[in-house]
């Protein structure tokens, strides 16, 4: 999909924007699953998630292009949104996001404030999705899927800096929403000849990618009614799905009480918040910790961006 060399320029064109992210291994976290536990802090971008990285490098080539675009149009559940929202102010493109109904009110206001023209549209994702795709054609407007090669090449810059910068990781726990992320990482390690197992994680509530992983094709579910939203997809990417039946060693499934566990540690062992996705492949992490016990390991906390009365109803009043 791209070269090593374009991977370390869209790195560059990233780290423009804001410094790479750190990738600490907390000693805590060790304890709690027995393994060495290396955390990416996707959390500590400019949008508080790492689909930003996808943004910029994805506006960049657009307004280089195209520079007399008259504006873009998507849908998401935040994180992407966010990720365009933020580009596109600093490349002058007008950004429009249809979400669905009933969308993380926090999240809705972050991308107002990035300057994003917010639509409400939908029972969920894919219904905003097919609704923003509309709204192009109606209005002359560019579409911005959630998986594309920039897309991807963006957010590869992370596994990038963490699999240079880490000591050799014998798995990497990657969340699973469109496929971005988890393609970026398995790209990233190929580009740099590493062994390190990636492992997909997806809610028991949104599984269309395990089912689709053990299917061999693509498999859709008729509802995505998980609390971790970035993972509350219906309709897998074909694209996405044939990078990770080549290159993710599997798919790991995980509850949202998991994931509430694992929001916890994540606060009480590093005092970072996660939000459901960035929770999840920690989460699949203390399902698997027998099999990595000794082991060290990495997880991805993609994002901390969780409204604060969903963390209290969630997570708080299980503690």
């Amino acid at each position: 999909m791209f070269t090593l060399g374009e991977l370390e320029a869209a790195a560059r064109l990233v780290h423009a924007a804001f410094a790479p992210t750190p990738q600490y291994a907390w000693p805590l976290l060790a304890e709690r699953v027995g393994a060495e536990v290396w955390v990416k802090h996707e959390n500590h971008t400019p949008t508080g998630a790492f689909k930003v990285r996808g943004g910029l490098v994805f506006m960049e080539r657009l307004k280089r292009e195209n520079p007399d675009v008259p504006g873009v149009v998507s849908a998401t559940r935040g994180n992407h949104g966010q990720s365009l929202a933020y580009a596109g102010a600093r490349h002058g493109i007008p950004v429009t996001i249809l979400v669905p109904r009933g969308n993380s009110a926090e999240k809705n206001n972050a991308m107002r404030a990035q300057g994003a023209r917010l639509i409400e549209h939908g029972a969920d994702f894919d219904e905003a999705r097919e609704e923003a795709a509309r709204l192009a054609k109606a209005e002359g407007l560019l579409f911005a899927p959630s998986f594309a090669r920039d897309l991807v090449m963006g957010v590869a810059t992370y596994a990038l800096e963490l699999l240079r910068a880490a000591p050799p990781l014998a798995a990497l726990y990657v969340p699973i929403g469109l496929g971005s992320g988890i393609c970026g990482c398995i790209l990233a390690r190929d580009l740099l000849g590493l062994s390190t197992e990636i492992i997909g994680v997806q809610s028991t509530e949104a599984p269309a990618y395990a089912l689709s992983f053990a299917a061999g094709h693509v498999v859709t579910t008729p509802t995505a009614t998980t609390r971790a939203d970035g993972m509350a997809t219906r309709i897998p990417d074909a694209g996405a799905l044939e990078i990770i039946r080549k290159g993710a060693a599997r798919i790991v499934t995980v509850t949202d009480d998991e994931v509430a566990a694992a929001m916890r540690a994540y606060w009480q062992d590093t005092h970072n918040l996660a939000e459901g996705a960035g929770a999840a492949p920690l989460a699949a992490l203390m399902q698997e910790r027998d099999a990595m016990r000794g082991r060290r390991v990495g997880v991805v906390l993609c994002g901390g961006n969780i409204d604060l009365a969903l963390f209290r109803d969630w997570v708080m009043a299980r503690a």
